[in-house]
């Protein structure tokens, strides 16, 4: 089992959303892809703890007052394990954008998130990130394609 961050950096005053886009580590499930930010739980911490360390080593920005959206369950989405993700926004931050290990990081137009290559469980629960509810899904791969998913709101 898995426990990680998922988190979109939003600029409210341009309407666009930070994205990562996956093209820089070898071996990388997520290749060729573009994600929001965020990784795995360190031991002790806390989701808030993990989204903040991971934006910060990621993205180089002080991130404040997260806001979560959702918990997205992932059975065996690498072949092996469960993932458990916790799924963030933010609107609040500071400081300079560094340069990225993971990918390029680029701010994207909002409403133009959906016409990246993404997963497919993305486009599903992207638009939910910018809605005033709460979801929890479970998002079954096979062979990195999407055979179905579950959903509630709260």
């Amino acid at each position: 089992m898995k426990l990680a961050t998922l988190c979109y950096v939003i600029d409210e005053n341009q309407n666009k959303t930070l994205m990562l886009h996956r093209v820089k580590k070898e071996n990388d499930m997520h290749e060729g892809k573009w994600n929001g930010l965020g990784g795995k739980f360190e031991a002790g911490e806390s989701p808030e703890d993990c989204v903040i360390r991971e934006i910060k080593e990621e993205s180089g920005l002080d991130i404040h007052n997260p806001i979560l959206k959702g918990f997205i369950t992932f059975p065996a989405f690498d072949g092996f394990d469960d993932w458990y993700v916790f799924v963030y926004k933010v609107t609040e931050y500071s400081g300079e954008l560094i340069e990225s290990n993971e990918g390029n990081l680029e701010w994207i137009d909002s409403d133009k998130l959906l016409d990246l290559p993404l997963w497919d469980g993305d486009k599903i629960f992207i638009p939910w990130i910018f809605q005033e509810k709460i979801f929890s899904a479970k998002f079954i791969y096979k062979d990195g394609k999407l055979v179905s998913h579950d959903i509630c709101f709260y």
